[in-house]
């Protein structure tokens, strides 16, 4: 039996002991007695008894260990010029007093916390600062709108918002303030307190009672020590797009958390200790939380934030400078940020220019790796593509090649096994396991292992109906796929109208809310197209009410114009083409699927129960004069 076989089974038949084992990794203040049991709720969880602290875990740990001096965090900003070093004491020493700062205005454990900020390394001392008072942070990416912001407050209800005066875009300065002042107008809970950051190429006006001046208030502020909490509490609540178009508040709890991002950075990444780790994302997605800010810290290694691009900060060479200057072993990002690349170096000429001696092995995440991408960056980099699967629900990967403890052949399209803990099925409409090479919804046999969410935020119901309810004893992943003869998984695509766009997760349900609320439209779909750079695309498609009379050109400029202050430049929505008719079944449902078939150029079938056949020939018409 080979290794991952063995840690595979061990998982599967056993995993009570087997977590047990990987729990001993980190320093607790009191280990768990009971590993696993159910809570009220009828969900299981893990390490129920454990009391620890994360970011104790992350910083003091080191520090305590005589590891203090070892390089922590290296801000690598291209935008700025600026670049910094932190090691675990400065940032353990940082992290403390952004925690009195914080406590000073009454924050405590279980209160919540809203982070909007840029890829600044205060960004990471925020989150860190909130785990060390137990309190629970919920980070907004720095592009969302202000609606999209209200939203996340009202749900979270923070105590205090802390954001910086400005994100800093290619040749583009973006004020924040102004964003966080809408959108606290705009929500129906209000916040105590806003710390800002002042950044100095756009310094914010400090005109409410609420808004402090983050360095004054650090500089007033003593160090706070790392509260103990349960291994159940909340770390964070973390918002993905749901079908319905209201965000769901993705709970992660502290204590399983971090045995699996401990675990996962030896099996999944087979990062040494000491070497440099790189998760080229944001801290506003989960491989930002996971493998920007706590893995990396919690195994002890050095983690690179960057405030850049992969092009034109200043060039396509930019990913392979970072990996040369720090000596970058493991490199992780999105197959969007690599096809960006190829798409303005064809030729791997800047690539030539650096020494990728240090580099070990390049991952990617966050949407489907085409073959192509794969093909491209082994071929040039001459380093092994690890094609991993996982979600914001489960903080870790799914699916991956475990080189940690058994690196294995790679298939073009597959993410390869599932990682130990997860059991992963594929289900029929009947939840009946369909066999090798068939595809249906790819789900995980209950218990889910440590670091999946427990819970949606204030609302139970929604993680039931959402991901529970459909076959007894499994989570639906909510992603199509099929398993081979070889036991690989393969990942084919969301079953729902969640798009992955840039490895961003959007709802286009969402999307049509805001496009159908223009009051020349009677009714909308959008659906999401395949596009070789982002991986998806949305698209538009109306029907004016009748009567209705307008430039088709003014009014996709309109519609374009909503959805960016909707949800903002993220969703890249660029097109809004109108038609006559949708096309629906008998019952009045939208033949997504098939507009979006039909879009990308593919055969399809039309639906027993298509109330018009003809409605399909007339989306083709359209599609494909435009």
């Amino acid at each position: 039996m080979s290794e991952y076989q063995k840690q595979y089974q061990w998982a599967e038949q056993q995993p009570e002991a087997f977590w047990q084992e990987q729990s001993k990794q980190i320093d607790w203040f009191e280990a768990p007695k009971t590993i696993l049991e159910k809570d009220e709720n009828g969900i299981e969880r893990w390490f129920p008894d454990g009391v620890m602290n994360t970011a104790w875990l992350a910083l003091d740990y080191h520090c305590e260990q005589g590891r203090g001096d070892n390089t922590a965090l290296i801000y690598d900003s291209p935008v700025t010029g600026i670049k910094q070093t932190y090691s675990y004491v400065e940032l353990r020493d940082r992290v403390a007093k952004i925690a009195g700062m914080l406590a000073k205005q009454g924050v405590t454990k279980g209160d919540r916390v809203v982070i909007y900020m840029p890829m600044i390394p205060e960004a990471a001392m925020a989150m860190l600062a909130c785990a060390r008072l137990g309190a629970i942070h919920s980070v907004v990416f720095g592009g969302f709108a202000p609606n999209e912001l209200a939203v996340r407050i009202e749900d979270a209800e923070p105590k205090v918002i802390m954001t910086a005066s400005c994100g800093i875009e290619i040749n583009k300065v973006l004020p924040y303030k102004p964003l966080v002042d809408k959108a606290i107008m705009d929500s129906r809970w209000k916040p105590e307190k806003v710390f800002v950051l002042q950044r100095p190429q756009c310094e914010a006006e400090l005109s409410q009672k609420r808004d402090l001046n983050w360095a004054e208030e650090y500089q007033n502020s003593l160090p706070h020590g790392c509260v103990p909490v349960l291994a159940t509490d909340p770390l964070y609540i973390l918002y993905t797009s749901g079908t319905t178009g209201k965000p769901k508040g993705v709970v992660r709890d502290n204590g399983g958390h971090a045995v699996a991002m401990k675990y996962s950075m030896k099996a999944v990444y087979d990062m040494p200790t000491d070497g440099v780790f790189w998760a080229a994302s944001d801290v506003g997605w989960v491989v930002g939380h996971s493998y920007i800010v706590y893995a990396p810290l919690i195994h002890g290694c050095t983690s690179i934030l960057f405030e850049g691009k992969p092009v034109r900060t200043p060039d396509p060479g930019a990913f392979w400078r970072v990996c040369e200057e720090y000596k970058v072993r493991v490199l992780f990002s999105a197959p969007t940020a690599f096809r960006a690349i190829k798409k303005e170096d064809p030729d791997a000429v800047e690539l030539k220019k650096y020494n990728l001696d240090s580099l070990k092995s390049i991952f990617m995440a966050g949407e489907r790796l085409d073959p192509p991408t794969l093909e491209w960056v082994e071929s040039h980099a001459e380093k092994p593509v690890i094609d991993h699967w996982w979600q914001t629900e489960t903080g870790w990967a799914i699916s991956s090649n475990p080189v940690g403890i058994e690196p294995m052949p790679v298939k073009a399209g597959s993410s390869t096994k599932p990682s130990p803990g997860f059991k992963v099925e594929i289900l029929n409409e009947l939840g009946e396991p369909v066999g090798a090479n068939q595809q249906g919804f790819v789900s995980l046999k209950r218990p889910l292992p440590p670091s999946c969410l427990t819970t949606v935020w204030r609302n139970h119901d929604r993680y039931e109906s959402g991901y529970l309810s459909q076959f007894e004893g499994y989570y639906v992943s909510g992603d199509g796929g099929y398993l081979d003869e070889d036991g690989y998984l393969f990942i084919m695509g969301r079953v729902d109208d969640v798009i992955n766009v840039a490895g961003h997760r959007l709802s286009t349900g969402e999307m049509e809310e805001i496009v159908g609320g223009h009051p020349a439209i009677a009714e909308c779909a959008v659906v999401g197209v395949h596009d070789d750079l982002k991986g998806q695309l949305p698209l538009g498609l109306v029907v004016l009410k009748d009567g209705v009379k307008v430039d088709s050109d003014q009014l996709e400029t309109e519609l374009v114009g909503k959805v960016r202050q909707e949800i903002g430049a993220v969703a890249c929505f660029k097109h809004a083409l109108v038609v006559e008719r949708l096309p629906k079944t008998r019952s009045g449902k939208i033949l997504r699927r098939v507009i979006r078939q039909i879009a990308d150029g593919k055969t399809y079938t039309v639906p027993s129960t298509i109330d018009d056949p003809t409605s399909l020939s007339e989306i083709e018409k359209v599609l494909h004069t435009n």
